[in-house]
Parts: structure tokens; C-alpha cells; sequence
């Protein structure tokens, strides 16, 4: 039986093309041997949220469901470009068994016993580490601006007594619900979104979601 997988393609802009990028991806999985099942491409910012990638969530959701073993892309900045989303993506292939095919460094994320590759691993903790400055540097803006806000009279934080409404969260969680009521666990759907484990269980208990 063939190996089945897909290819995942993205730009940045409407005035670009992925084309290249399937054709390129296309040609390998035919060198390879490989049944090339589905390809799914988007164009969008690779610095936005998962949630709010369709053709990205649409991908993680089939190749859970139609036993593939690979994700072919043809450079890691296809997946994303906010690293931490990406190590997100990544970490939630490993779990299911579905090895990561970066094309330009000819790497995948796991081993054919589908183990994690050491290779990539060496790779992908380089990217934790920029993840970790990003977030360092962040919250140091963050604390930075806030302290100079508080400093010119400035407040912050929520009202007195405010506290979101049952239609708030929903609106807000939209897909976080979506994810839940298709069965994902908490812990993986904590790894798509970034809402913390506590705010889903919120969630989940709000849509009475057993």
C-alpha cells in the first residue's frame, strides 16, 4: 500500500499564486512513490491564529480522519510564520503519527516508525527557543506600555462587576466550540488555539458539551 498524503501550500497576498508550490510538491510525492490524497492551499497572512486559517483547520481535521501519513510543505514558512502557531501544528502531527515533510530541507518531523526525527527535533527546539524571545519581548512591551499608562493616571482592567455574557462567549469561541463538538480533547484544541485549558473547560460546559 502507498504512503497517502497531502500537500499544504500558502502565500500571503490575493495577488499571489500557490501554483508553483503544488506543482513542486505534486512532483515530489510522484518521485517518492506517494499518493498525493488532497491539497489544500490559502492565501492569508502565515502570522495569523490558527482558528483563523480554514484551509489550515480543514487540513488538520482530514488528515486525522483519512489516515495520512505525511504533511508535505515546500519550506516550514508555508505552515506559518508566527512560530509559536506553527510549533502548535507541529506538535499536534507528532501526536497523531503524521510525520512533517519540509521540502527544502529535505527533513521530516518523524522517523518511518514514526518516532520523532532527531534531526527535526534539533530544528524544531531551535524554533521554541525564537518562540520563547518572541513572547519574552512581547510581555516586555506589554509591561512596559502598561506601566507607562498607569504612570500617566491611566486604568486598566475590566469594569467593576463586568463579566461576559453567555452570546459573548459563544461569539468569541466560535470555533473553539466548533473544534469541541467534533471531538477533539481539550489539550488539543488548547494546542490550535492558544485558549487556555480553563477558558475551554468554561466553554465546554457553557454548550453543554459532554
Amino acid at each position: 500500500m502507498s504512503t497517502q498524503v497531502v500537500a499544504f501550500c500558502r502565500v500571503s497576498t490575493s495577488l499571489q499564486e500557490y501554483e508553483r508550490q503544488s506543482n513542486e510538491l505534486t512532483t515530489l510525492a510522484n518521485s517518492k512513490g506517494w499518493k498525493l490524497e488532497a491539497t489544500f492551499a490559502e492565501k492569508i497572512s502565515g502570522a495569523k491564529k490558527n482558528t483563523e486559517r480554514k484551509e489550515l483547520m480543514k487540513m488538520v481535521e482530514y488528515v486525522k480522519t483519512h489516515n495520512i501519513s505525511k504533511v508535505l510543505v515546500t519550506e516550514l514558512s508555508r505552515l506559518g510564520r508566527d512560530t509559536l502557531q506553527v510549533l502548535q501544528v507541529i506538535e499536534l502531527l507528532n501526536k497523531e503519527g503524521i510525520s512533517l515533510y519540509i521540502q527544502n530541507y529535505n527533513i521530516e518531523t518523524l522517523t518511518e516508525d514514526r518516532k520523532v526525527n532527531p534531526m527535526s527535533q534539533f530544528l524544531i527546539t531551535i524554533l521554541a527557543e525564537v518562540a520563547r524571545m518572541e513572547r519574552k519581548t512581547i510581555r516586555e512591551r506589554v509591561e512596559s506600555g502598561y506601566h507607562n499608562f498607569r504612570a500617566n493616571g491611566g486604568k486598566v482592567g475590566r469594569k467593576t462587576g463586568y463579566r461576559k455574557s453567555d452570546e459573548e462567549m459563544r461569539e468569541q469561541y466560535a470555533e473553539e466550540i466548533r473544534l469541541l463538538k467534533k471531538g477533539y480533547s481539550l489539550r488539543n484544541v488548547q494546542k490550535i488555539t492558544s485558549t487556555s485549558i480553563n477558558t475551554l473547560r468554561k466553554v465546554k460546559f457553557l454548550t453543554n458539551l459532554s
